[in-house]
């Protein structure tokens, strides 16, 4: 069953690698969706899939070396018809 969460991520999270590792994982793991850094230095991403593979994302991200992430909100919102995961400016 696939779903799609929104999550914020709160902590070290730029400057440290997250949307590049964000990325390179849900490309892998065939996820799609965005990942996009805020102003108020947190991150924010749209993810959709599986949600044993999202699970999976987000602990890989945790295991990062520079990346260190103290909170997270997240809620899971409607389906979109999209192909890819990207990096949002």
């Amino acid at each position: 069953m696939l779903i799609r969460k929104h999550i914020q991520f709160y902590g070290r999270v730029q400057g440290v690698g997250f949307r590049f590792h964000a990325t390179y994982k849900a490309q892998f793991l065939g996820l799609t969706g965005w990942v996009r850094n805020c102003y108020d230095g947190s991150v924010e991403m749209e993810v959709q899939g599986e949600p044993e593979l999202i699970d999976d994302l987000v602990r890989h991200l945790h295991r990062q070396r520079f990346v260190r992430i103290d909170r997270m909100d997240e809620e899971t919102i409607d389906l979109k018809e999209e192909r890819a995961f990207k990096e949002k400016w």
